[in-house]
């Protein structure tokens, strides 16, 4: 991406933006570079970025682009489909501030917010009152209601709730001069619109009344060109502001939006009607609206077998699913009586049955309601419907499902026809689609999969776009029907509405807007819909020739599938989700685009491709974007298209490293498994750091670990195996367990635990991994799971290097700092000594989730060998082993009642790797012990993150997000319970409690 950013504008227009003091001001080309692209496949370099924290500040903005004759583009979460948000403009990013609720009556069920409130935010501030905004979007977790309103959204239930427009009650706006207007309902006393404005606008109504009523689609799901429909005279519910609603901020500035609210949904009835043969779901639909369901979403077969190769949807699907569908359509009931929602389910099975159905029939007509009432599920059911486009995405291959036909509505007896000549247009044009969404509204996502690197597919995309949209219109369908016009369709209104209606909506967005200030090219004068220029993959994309560290072979493009992995990202934005999960934890407390997952890979993305000059991966600019990343792996879970940037960070971290080599602060996070046997004989010195006046802050000078953070206290006594042979080799004295959860003491019979332990019981046996941190800090943890595993019968092996010399490590602490052929020979190392136990499959038990999932994620990456496969698959977390055991009745161990509460945060590996359930079921073996799990992101501490100087005030912040809230709130009786060493560190530090390891609470109810 060359930066083209016109002469003229540099530095006026930065430089007078910043003098008035309009919020955060960006030029730069990193940032540009972020906010080019959003959920489409579009990139256009903007001009600059601007993000007010006030409405004022954004107002300033608008009159100094105005007077500088710079175009504004208006951007909430940057989530639109059909490149909305997407211009050679001024970028306003309303997100990160300009999100409050202005006003609430919860009487009158209304509300008043800025435009960059964040949907599921604004609900979870509603729910108190027993309300919410029910236009229920699949991108709810990051889509704003500006951008709602700008692109009139549909949601699911739109059955029941209609669209964004009907559910919008008045805007506040800026129109393109400078003034303030309110557009509402015509005989609302607050209404406030020049007149001269309203008069034109009622005369291009009137004008082209008879053309509407004939052009205009009349279906729900209608959404394109502006809604000159709404001001029709005649109509005795005219509301000024529908015109401004869809109109993708082309027309004014949205200010505050009065949205109606409605009750929150009670209990819920919910049937996956399976289907053997698509044709015969479509066929279905139809009749099924007529039993009242406020929604009928699809599911194909396609996104069915990809949601199960995703590790967070395939325990839901394995739930709902039953034989081998070719698509299943869930059926929602909702009424107030719960009887009723059972008796519309009942009416659902016989429906069905009626339609030639049944679970022992074979072919299209095999099939019949599987009943959904858990809560839970239904939850888990709705989270992989609105994930279908990321899930879509998830293909690993150079063709993806692409956007442009995507969301045509037809009348719903329309489907079965439009669906079947859909599929044989794709397979004329040498592809296919795949389809879900809203089946009730005759609005299916479908996307052809296409490879728009190639001239064959860009030609492809043109013609099914053409031959779609002529069907469409022959159906009296909408070619727009919820994702908004944008750059895809806003070519075809003149098709659409005919000629007459494409001037008037010309003449509109001049009356409004003559100065070209919002937004422009949008709805009017468009561009060519597969102009190459403008598109993400254009005809010179490509990545320069790189080297990567890690196996990405199951991706293509350059750097051994590197370049592959990056471009999974489509810029759907899931990682800008502010609860719930725990991606992106930076994300959560800046609220900046540059540090969530999107960000940081749409920017690798253009380094390596050399979009962002020469250099570009290892620059400074890069290392900032990924400053903020924790490697919390949140990522490689939760992002349905599978963007691991605690991988790629990897990568990045291993080229700078090549490039400019280690800082101090670096060499002593990277390196200390080899000086840890001798700092420990040298623990009196080293803890000065804390003890001495000023020591932490020459430290801090010196070597970046922020003075205001106590560091991890060395030890003589540290986990040492039994016949060690590294320095300091003499037996410990061994400090007891949990003193303060239990009277119970295990630490005057730890040596005779280990003792035990080498004896072996009935060839049950393990081998236990003791990591660098527990070996070094907190032995206790180590010394309570020898403890737990003698009594439960096992024998207890201790892997000693092959050589001798230091403890082994699995070479994580190499790993972040990018040094990864040290940790190769790290993890080699420690392949080589665990090998004679893996090749008999006996499992490996580790304590730190860092550093046993290590050899399950990382190691499999670094290191192709029969020990790599093994240690993946044999290795495990103390508590993953113990509840295995437990539940395959293999576990001997009978612990004491513990009437006590304990309150689990999760590590962030942990949740990625899904071994939550597992802590869980460990603790609940403890008769008596109420065990209640902290909903919490990242704790913020991330290995050393939470110790350096640059970044503890975000590490600070992300555990007091949700973490240490919850901690102080706590009884003082309570266990904290935590399995990273880095979660207990910061749950001291910041809520000054104790927090200790499963293994801990096990010991201490031991007979």
């Amino acid at each position: 991406m060359e930066d083209d950013l016109p002469a003229r504008l540099l530095p006026g227009l930065e430089r007078r933006l910043k003098a008035e003091k309009v919020g955060e001001v960006r030029f730069d080309p990193f940032t540009r570079g972020r906010y080019s692209t959003d959920a489409s496949h579009y990139q256009i370099m903007p001009l600059g970025v601007v993000t007010p924290r006030t409405i004022e500040q954004a107002e300033r903005t608008l009159a100094i682009c105005r007077a500088e004759d710079v175009a504004v583009t208006p951007r909430g979460g940057g989530t639109s489909q059909a490149g909305q948000t997407v211009n050679e403009s001024l970028i306003l990013d309303c997100s990160q501030h300009l999100d409050r609720i202005v006003e609430l009556d919860a009487a009158g069920r209304r509300c008043v917010v800025e435009p960059g409130i964040v949907l599921d935010e604004l609900n979870r501030a509603l729910k108190p009152s027993g309300l919410w905004f029910p236009v229920d979007i699949s991108t709810a977790s990051r889509a704003t209601i500006g951008g709602m309103a700008a692109n009139n959204s549909c949601g699911a239930r739109s059955l029941r709730y209609g669209n964004t427009r009907e559910n919008v009650l008045a805007i506040a706006a800026v129109l393109a001069d400078g003034t303030r207007a309110h557009f509402g309902p015509l005989d609302d006393g607050k209404t406030k619109v020049p007149q001269a404005l309203l008069r034109d606008l009622f005369a291009i109504a009137a004008r082209e009344a008879a053309e509407i009523e004939r052009r205009f689609p009349k279906v729900q799901r209608r959404v394109g060109g502006y809604n000159l429909d709404a001001i029709v005279p005649g109509r005795n519910d005219i509301n000024l502001a529908h015109l401004l609603v869809g109109s993708e901020g082309t027309l004014a500035f949205s200010t505050g939006i009065e949205l109606k609210l409605a009750p929150l949904l009670g209990r819920r009835a919910v049937g996956a009607c399976h289907f053997g043969g698509f044709h015969e779901a479509m066929k279905a639909a139809q009749h099924i609206v007529k039993l009242g369901p406020i929604a009928v979403e699809l599911i194909d077969r396609t996104m069915l077998g990809l949601a199960r190769d995703i590790a967070m949807f395939k325990p839901t699907v394995d739930a709902f699913q039953r034989g081998d569908p070719e698509a299943i359509l869930f059926v929602e009931f909702a009424e107030d009586d719960w009887d009723e929602n059972l008796r519309r389910l009942k009416q659902l099975g016989e429906l069905l049955g009626d339609l030639g159905l049944a679970w022992d029939n074979s072919g299209a007509k095999w099939g019949g309601v599987v009943e959904v009432l858990d809560p839970r599920l239904q939850a888990g059911i709705t989270e992989v419907r609105t994930a279908g486009l990321n899930i879509m995405m998830s293909m690993k291959e150079e063709g993806k499902p692409i956007s442009f036909v995507e969301d045509c509505a037809v009348p719903l007896e329309r489907l079965p026809d439009y669906t079947a000549r859909l599929t044989e247009i794709f397979e004329n044009n040498g592809t296919r689609g795949t389809w879900y969404a809203h089946a009730a509204v005759g609005c299916l996502h479908v996307r052809p999969v296409l490879n728009l690197r190639l001239d064959k597919d860009v030609r492809a995309m043109r013609a099914i776009a053409e031959e779609a949209f002529a069907m469409v219109r022959e159906y009296k369908g909408s070619h727009s029907g919820e994702h908004g016009d944008g750059i895809v369709r806003s070519e075809f209104h003149e098709k659409m509405f005919g000629p007459e209606l494409a001037r008037a909506f010309e003449e509109v967005k001049d009356r409004f807007d003559p100065q070209n200030l919002f937004n422009p090219g949008k709805i009017v004068r468009a561009p060519k819909f597969d102009d190459r220029n403008l598109l993400r993959y254009r005809p010179d994309y490509r990545a320069g020739a790189m080297t990567s560290a890690l196996d990405w072979s199951a991706y293509p493009g350059a750097g051994g599938g590197f370049q592959g992995a990056v471009e999974m990202c489509n810029n759907n934005g899931a990682c800008r989700a502010l609860a719930g999960g725990v991606m992106c934890p930076s994300y959560r407390v800046t609220r900046d685009e540059r540090d969530v997952t999107r960000g940081r890979a749409n920017t690798l993305r253009l380094a390596i491709t050399g979009q962002l000059g020469p250099d570009a991966l290892t620059s400074d600019e890069m290392a900032q974007t990924l400053q903020l990343c924790v490697s919390c792996k949140a990522c490689r879970r939760e992002c349905p298209t599978g963007v691991d940037m605690a991988r790629m960070k990897i990568e990045f971290l291993r080229a700078r490293t090549e490039k400019f080599g280690l800082s101090l602060h670096d060499r002593l996070v990277g390196y200390l498994p080899h000086y840890a046997p001798y700092a420990a004989r040298l623990h009196w010195l080293l803890n000065l750091r804390d003890v001495v006046p000023g020591a932490a802050k020459l430290l801090e000078a010196i070597a970046g670990f922020s003075a205001r953070r106590s560091l991890p206290k060395w030890r003589s006594d540290y986990f040492r195996e039994p016949d060690s042979s590294w320095p300091g080799s003499s037996r410990p004295s061994t400090s007891s367990l949990q003193q303060d959860v239990d009277a119970r003491h295990i630490g005057e019979r730890s040596d005779a635990v280990l003792r035990t332990a080498m004896a072996g019981h009935d060839g049950r046996e393990v081998v236990l991994f003791a990591d660098t941190f527990n070996r070094y800090f907190e032995r206790e943890n180590i010394d309570a799971a020898v403890a737990v595993l003698t009594e439960a019968g096992y024998r207890v092996h201790f892997a000693s290097p092959i050589n001798g010399g230091r403890p082994l490590c699995c070479g994580r602490t190499f790993l972040s700092i990018g040094k990864v052929d040290e940790a190769r020979q790290e993890a080699e190392r420690t392949l080589a000594a665990l090998a004679p136990y893996l090749e008999q499959g006996v499992p490996v038990i580790g304590l730190e989730p860092s550093c046993i999932f290590s050899f399950r994620d990382e190691i499999r990456a670094l290191i192709k060998s029969d020990a790599a496969k093994r240690a993946a698959g044999y290795s495990l977390l103390f508590e993953e082993f113990i509840a295995r055991e437990a539940a395959a009745g293999k576990l001997a161990l009978d612990l004491a009642p513990l009437k006590k509460r304990a309150l689990l945060h999760g590590h962030c590996h942990q949740k990625s790797f899904d071994a939550m359930s597992a802590v869980e079921a460990t603790l609940k073996l403890i008769p008596g012990l109420a065990v209640e799990k902290i909903e919490s992101s990242c704790c913020g501490m991330a290995g050393a993150f939470g110790y350096h100087a640059d970044t503890i005030e975000v590490s600070r912040a992300m555990g007091e997000l949700s973490l240490m809230p919850a901690v102080r709130k706590a009884p003082d009786d309570a266990i904290i319970v935590a399995d990273g060493t880095s979660c207990r560190q910061q749950i001291r530090d910041g809520a000054g409690r104790d927090a200790i390891h499963v293994a801990r609470v096990l010991a201490a109810a031991l007979p």
